[in-house]
């Protein structure tokens, strides 16, 4: 993208938009192309102004923002931000926004007419700048397509699992990695039902990594990430169950629990463990409780190396601890350098 990044505001206080409006136009790389508080006028105008970006309001004078997103995408798919004081990170509106397509969000700090907005000036402005960068073409491979045989040449498996704290520092690692990296990457992060496909797709956009949530026979293809869903313990079986095609495929199940908890990382990494032929990296990230400890240590038996991340870094320094006491982590990092130490072993061993 080349020249200023424009952007179009929702908003349905006229007051919100002129502080919106002089947050993002004191940037020199940032053009407020249009504003409205409608959102039939937005359906109509931003097609027409074709903005990089649209901030969206939830609350709307005319019709709800969540259906103008919805529409929007339809009519004119762009890089959308929900800015509302509805859009608190973890709340229902959020997830659904998500998931209709929406790149991302920024709560106001105090209600629906924020005054204090100029406060968090920065963090808006560099959120806007971040979301211009996503492709929102970047797709995941269809399951009716073949893949090509070094998709299928699957000889290094990474699980990573988190649970409090973990969905920031999972986006964090992830970026950082490299695109040509030759392994599979399997991600278990404890959240509520219906995140977990938002949460793959943030990762598709900001990542160079090909993500998305895994569903009941994937076929697990190289330079690629899957996501536990929800509510799914996500395990892995060799077969040539599509296609007759042989490789390693995703199995999930609602068995119980296990450390309270489904999808588990015990679980996981147990699968792998069991089934797979290549070599295996573990990676336990913050969280409380212990799970990842059993699920290390049978990634240790099979020769495999753990990663945890340390206390300092830790939002809660739990399932790393775990690993730790036992005496089974090679590395215990902040994870700020998680992902190098990720590449050093699938390039090196």
């Amino acid at each position: 993208m080349s020249g200023k990044i424009k952007v179009f505001i929702v908003e349905d206080s006229i007051l919100m938009q002129k502080i919106i409006i002089d947050i993002l136009s004191g940037d020199p790389l940032l053009e407020v192309v249009g504003s409205t508080k409608f959102g039939k006028e937005a359906l109509e105008k931003i097609p027409q102004l074709r903005p990089d970006v649209v901030t969206l309001d939830v609350n709307l004078p005319d019709i709800d923002g969540l259906q103008v997103l919805e529409k929007l995408m339809k009519v004119y798919p762009v890089k959308v931000v929900m800015f509302s004081a509805y859009t608190q990170k973890g709340a229902e509106v959020t997830i659904k926004a998500l998931e209709l397509g929406a790149c991302d969000f920024i709560p106001k700090p105090s209600g629906e007419v924020s005054l204090d907005l100029y406060n968090f000036k920065d963090e808006i402005v560099s959120k806007i700048k971040l979301v211009s960068t996503i492709d929102l073409k970047k797709a995941f491979l269809p399951r009716d397509l073949v893949p090509a045989k070094d998709e299928l040449d699957v000889k290094k498996l990474v699980i990573i699992g988190a649970s409090t704290g973990g969905p920031r520092v999972i986006l964090s690692i992830m970026e950082q990695l490299s695109g040509d990296l030759n392994a599979s990457f399997l991600i278990v992060q404890h959240m509520p039902g219906g995140f977990t496909k938002s949460f793959a797709e943030r990762i598709a956009w900001y990542s160079k990594i090909k993500t998305k949530e895994a569903e009941e026979g994937d076929l697990i293809l190289n330079k690629a990430a899957y996501v536990a869903p929800s509510g799914y313990h996500m395990v892995i079986e060799k077969s040539a169950r599509r296609n007759n095609i042989s490789g390693y495929y995703v199995s999930l199940d609602e068995t119980p629990l296990v450390n309270y908890v489904r999808p588990s990382v015990d679980v996981t990494m147990s699968s792998v463990a069991e089934v797979f032929e290549g070599e295996i990296i573990g990676v336990v990230l913050t969280g409380m409780g212990k799970d990842g400890l059993e699920g290390a240590r049978s990634i240790k038996k099979r020769g495999g190396k753990v990663i945890v991340q340390d206390e300092a870094s830790c939002a809660i320094y739990g399932m790393p601890k775990a690993v730790v006491t036992a005496n089974l982590a090679d590395d215990i990092l902040p994870y700020e350098k998680i992902s190098k130490k990720i590449e050093e072993y699938v390039r090196n061993g």
